[in-house]
């Protein structure tokens, strides 16, 4: 599916549609564009390993060959494709039990996650299932986002305060945090103060201040001068360096594997689908361009099979670092180039001194990172314009904080699709009335309902189908007996209905007989030409006739008078 624009930014060739056409005038812009996300980046995705369960390097990973991918096989010129906090909060919740967190045998089951999530973004591609990012709704997603946030945060905790934790889950952690209050790592928390209150400082003075990537080199220069571990602060050890090597995740093949891991591959796909989708659409309009959801696809399959095949997580389509790069400057995935390159050096040549971090430094950064996670804004604007979804978000908040992330999202798309079925389920028909001044206008189903005597005017706001037709049939009967004159035509206004299954074709049917049977001659008024033919198909016309159908209003009204007066 295409998002037109006015003005055309994709390139004819399916590559490097997100770089072409480029203005060479702002390479400058760019590229500093690039150096700045990079700063803001790198502690942020070591961060994200914490919560995948990865090793530190792994992060590095998620912004080298697959962020690479992505700006040379995608559409959108601006989004961020690297580690998120969504789905490796899912990753880790569905590895917790199957693998030692950050063990090789754990990494390689997060990099076969990162696999199937390829497999299946390219064969949504490839069977046109692009559409399916529409059907997890805004609602769902702030609650899914803020539960996130939430776990994400509170599951912290213990590495702020430099308490061991084995519990999994949001609660575990907390009750952790309750039996261990008296072994608390006093330095530890200093620590993790002092890297907090530097990233908030730097937050308040500008965005555009790498707080982050500042309180770590400054924590990991006080780490080294003053030998933190001596006084019990844990930290990062040895990090390696090098570029990652090209292979399959390194695990025992087989299908019983395949179908324990395949519902999380399922959940990190449609988060992957609706969040990556949601973001190059409002930045394509931000910016009047031109966005491919299928090429898109194609971009972020690749990218994860860069993660697999490099020894790393599941990489997603990021809001938070796409603004990164447009408030730095960035308006191509040049600067996600430059930033790649920039990567390259650190992991060449600067891996060293991560040895001297301190665990609780990614545990501040982490939390932060789950803090900015819980939406209370959009929380509060939906519970004010819709209530009733309110209480949707907050339960699909409450389920992946109480029960689990992967929970949540099914959780998420099982409501986000009962919340379409309801409103096609009970859809708000009306009767079409006559207005003071002869115009028309809409009512809800109740007396008077004729349009003129003996003309009733009846109009369906929805497709037909098998769940809604009962309750076309009881509408019908309903405006029929509660006239205070029996009516001679009973039209259906048909400008909403886009299709007819078979189960309402029958329905139909069945109308039309009762209604012959009551002397009521039952005809359409602004059908769609694929709709009539469905009638065609299911009988419908044998049954009233070709004459029973017109283009609009005042041919249904002429027809109506001639017979009045032919009467």
């Amino acid at each position: 599916m295409e998002n037109p624009g006015r003005n055309p930014q994709l390139s004819p060739l399916p590559v490097l549609q997100g770089v072409l056409p480029f203005d060479r005038s702002r390479l400058p812009t760019e590229m500093l564009a690039g150096l700045t996300f990079a700063c803001l980046a790198i502690p942020e995705v070591m961060g994200y390993t914490k919560i995948a369960g990865t090793p530190v390097i792994t992060g590095l990973y998620t912004i080298l060959i697959p962020m690479a991918l992505f700006a040379l096989f995608g559409s959108s010129r601006h989004l961020v494709v690297g580690a998120d906090s969504a789905t490796a909060a899912i990753t880790a919740s569905a590895l917790a039990g199957m693998a030692v967190s950050g063990s090789s045998e754990y990494l390689a089951l997060a990099s076969l996650l990162a696999l199937m999530a390829a497999v299946l973004l390219i064969g949504a591609r490839i069977i046109g299932l692009g559409f399916l990012a529409d059907f997890l709704s805004r609602t769902v997603l702030v609650g899914f986002l803020t539960g996130v946030g939430i776990q994400v945060a509170t599951g912290e905790i213990p590495g702020l305060m430099g308490i061991e934790s084995s519990g999994h889950g949001t609660l575990a952690r907390l009750n952790d945090v309750y039996l261990n209050m008296a072994h608390i790592s006093w330095p530890t928390v200093f620590v993790s103060a002092a890297v907090l209150g530097v990233v908030v400082a730097c937050t308040m003075l500008s965005r555009k201040i790498p707080g982050p990537l500042f309180a770590i080199v400054g924590v990991i220069l006080c780490s080294w001068a003053f030998s933190f571990e001596t006084v019990g602060i844990a930290l990062l050890g040895a990090v390696p360096s090098g570029l990652p090597a090209l292979s399959l995740p390194d695990v025992n093949w087989s299908w019983n594997l395949f179908k324990q891991l395949l519902p999380t591959a399922l959940s990190i796909f449609v988060v992957i689908l609706a969040q990556s989708a949601a973001t190059s659409r409002a930045y394509a309009a931000r910016y009047d361009e031109k966005f491919s959801e299928n090429t898109d696809l194609i971009g972020l399959g690749l990218a994860n099979f860069g993660a697999a095949f490099t020894g790393t997580f599941v990489v997603n389509g990021s809001p938070t670092k796409t603004e990164m790069v447009a408030s730095a400057g960035g308006r191509s995935q040049v600067a996600q180039l430059t930033t790649v390159a920039i990567v390259l050096v650190v992991i060449l040549f600067l891996t060293k001194p991560l040895a001297y971090l301190p665990t609780a430094a990614l545990s501040a950064i982490v939390f932060l990172i789950g803090l900015k996670l819980i939406d209370l804004r959009g929380l509060a604007t939906i519970y004010k314009q819709a209530r009733s979804e309110f209480w949707v978000a907050t339960a699909t908040a409450a389920v992946v904080v109480l029960v689990g992330v992967e929970q949540g999202i099914i959780f998420a798309v099982v409501f986000s699709l009962i919340d379409h079925t309801r409103r096609g389920y009970r859809p708000k028909n009306a009767v079409i009335v006559k207005t003071e001044t002869g115009g028309w206008h809409s009512k809800d189903l109740a007396e008077p309902n004729q349009f003129e005597p003996g003309l009733v005017i009846y109009r369906f706001s929805h497709g037909m189908y098998y769940a809604n037709v009962q309750r076309f049939t009881d509408e019908v009967t309903a405006v029929v007996q509660g006239s205070d004159s029996k009516p001679e035509w009973f039209c259906i206004d048909a400008s909403a209905i886009d299709e007819i299954d078979f189960t309402a074709g029958y329905a139909l049917r069945s109308m039309a007989g009762f209604l012959k049977e009551n002397d009521i001659r039952l005809v359409f008024t602004l059908i769609e030409p694929n709709v009539k033919t469905e009638l065609d198909r299911y009988g419908v016309t044998d049954l009233v006739g070709e004459g029973a159908f017109f283009d609009n209003g005042n041919s249904l009204l002429d027809a109506f008078h001639k017979r009045q007066r032919t009467a």
